[in-house]
């Protein structure tokens, strides 16, 4: 069946307070979604973000992102009032959002919520903190103590706490209840908005493709929690860290600094850490994207007191051990893989055994006038092609920053004409393949250029900022997409909802 979806994190959906949510724009999206044929929903990691704001940086695997709990909900339950909201300032763009201010002025409304949620507790939510109990308390905790410790990384901590000395253990926890239970709090109440949310999307058919990243942050709880998991020193300190070596675009190298995965100590419990993870991730989204599956393969380690990723080395990875035992306890996955970058016959051979569909990116179809697997006419059926991800420019940035010669081969080969609209040509390219799944990001819909980029790869303060406006999101739009979803029999049949 050929399907079609759009990137779209909810960071960038429109909102009056700074930054996109979980309320009524969500579900304006999903309509709008539902209106143009298509199928997915694919967003980013939905986790709290930690330093650069990076949804691929988080403090915690499993939590929500505090960001996305909409106000509006909340005034309804009785928890804010709008004047209370309307007090604080949240940026001065409609277009982007703006994290310094997001950071001081969301958590102290949030804390004005606090104080009467902690008076009539909802009849569920001890129930949601004893079910979520594996991950919620060492996330909890580990938060307080972060705001106890103004915010620095759990490698500076006292002695105790960053060894999680018992005694010491259970005296933070009763000298930090309160703030630990106010954690607990927004977990509680980005769950329920959460699935709310993702109820009305199943049902009006459209499912939501949901993003793992690969790696976990060092200042998390995940690594703080579970230190014999990484490749850390008898101080806790990493030995080496992940990233990418150098390349025709970065001649450092990428330095990402994510502690690395002692994958033969993994092994030995028979990987629960990952299938706690897949778990909890496959029961939050339809579809779920792993990033950087190279990784699992053969990885990148760079040692840890490195300036660039120049010295690192590759090391063997887990391979079809982990998906044979993810599947062997969890059952068949929804699974897409992201195997862009470098691929080696052995990355090839581990996508082909673990029958995941890989991606295809039009715009790396054009960087040579070599025949690229990129290509359209050279796709399998079994993959998702996009025409850009998170990290690439838009189509319309791509026109103007690429160079010259892949543009003239783009324009020929897809018959690119501004008539038309370069980025429609480029989507055209995606929905017109074989591909079994077509994933176009909003941008390139709304036709933006270069401004609307969502990440720059190895930077950091200008990125996860995009917004759209509510009249970017229009019907009129959704009627020029559907036409194409019909012309490449990509549409969602209002049939196949029902019958779901």
């Amino acid at each position: 069946m050929r399907t079609s979806g759009v990137l779209m994190p909810i960071s960038s959906l429109p909102s009056p307070y700074g930054i996109g949510t979980m309320g009524k724009a969500a579900r304006k999206f999903i309509d709008f979604l539902d209106k143009s044929g298509q199928t997915y929903w694919q967003i980013l990691p939905i986790c709290p973000t930690s330093y650069g704001d990076s949804p691929y940086q988080s403090f915690s695997s499993f939590a929500g992102n505090p960001y996305f709990i909409d106000l509006e909900y909340l005034c309804k339950d009785g928890l804010l009032k709008k004047s209370e909201c309307e007090s604080f300032d949240w940026g001065g763009s409609e277009k982007y959002v703006d994290y310094g201010t997001m950071y001081e002025s969301r958590y102290a409304l949030l804390k004005k919520a606090y104080a009467r949620f902690e008076k009539k507790l909802p009849d569920d939510y001890k129930e949601f903190c004893k079910n979520e109990a594996e991950w919620l308390e060492e996330y909890a905790l580990f938060m307080a103590l972060k705001d106890a410790n103004d915010g620095v990384a759990w490698l500076e901590w006292e002695k105790d706490l960053k060894f999680r000395k018992p005694e010491a253990i259970d005296a933070a926890k009763k000298k930090y209840a309160q703030d630990i239970e106010f954690y607990c709090m927004l977990q509680y109440l980005f769950f329920k908005q959460w699935k709310e949310l993702k109820a009305y999307a199943n049902g009006k058919g459209i499912e939501i493709i949901g993003d793992v990243p690969i790696y976990v942050a060092l200042d998390s709880a995940d690594v703080w929690a579970n230190p014999t998991q990484f490749y850390l020193n008898k101080d806790l300190d990493p030995i080496e860290v992940a990233g990418c070596p150098p390349d025709a675009f970065s001649e450092d190298g990428q330095l990402w600094g994510n502690p690395l995965f002692r994958w033969d100590v993994m092994k030995k419990d028979d990987y629960a850490w990952w299938t706690k993870r897949i778990s909890a991730m496959a029961d939050l989204y339809d579809i779920v994207r792993i990033d950087h599956f190279r990784g699992f393969d053969s990885y990148y380690a760079i040692p840890a007191k490195d300036d660039t990723a120049k010295n690192g080395k590759w090391k063997e990875g887990p391979g079809m051990d982990l998906f044979r035992a993810l599947e062997k306890k969890l059952g068949k996955l929804p699974i897409i893989v992201e195997d862009l970058g470098f691929l080696t016959p052995s990355v090839h051979k581990l996508l082909k055994d673990s029958g995941f569909p890989g991606m295809k990116v039009i715009q790396f179809a054009f960087d040579s006038r070599e025949d690229s697997d990129y290509l359209p006419h050279n796709y399998p059926e079994h993959c998702v092609v996009y025409t850009g991800t998170h990290d690439n420019d838009t189509c319309m940035g791509w026109m103007k920053t690429a160079p010259k010669q892949a543009v003239k081969y783009a324009k020929e080969y897809l018959n690119l004409t501004k008539e038309e609209g370069y980025n429609w040509g480029m989507m055209r390219g995606a929905w017109s393949s074989v591909a079994e799944m077509a994933i176009v990001p909003m941008q390139d819909l709304i036709g933006l250029g270069s401004e609307a980029r969502i990440n720059t790869p190895s930077t950091i303060g200008n990125n996860w900022k995009w917004r759209a406006t509510e009249e970017q999101i229009n019907t009129k739009l959704a009627k020029r997409l559907y036409k194409y979803m019909v012309m490449y029999g990509r549409e969602r049949k209002k049939e196949e909802t029902e019958e779901k």
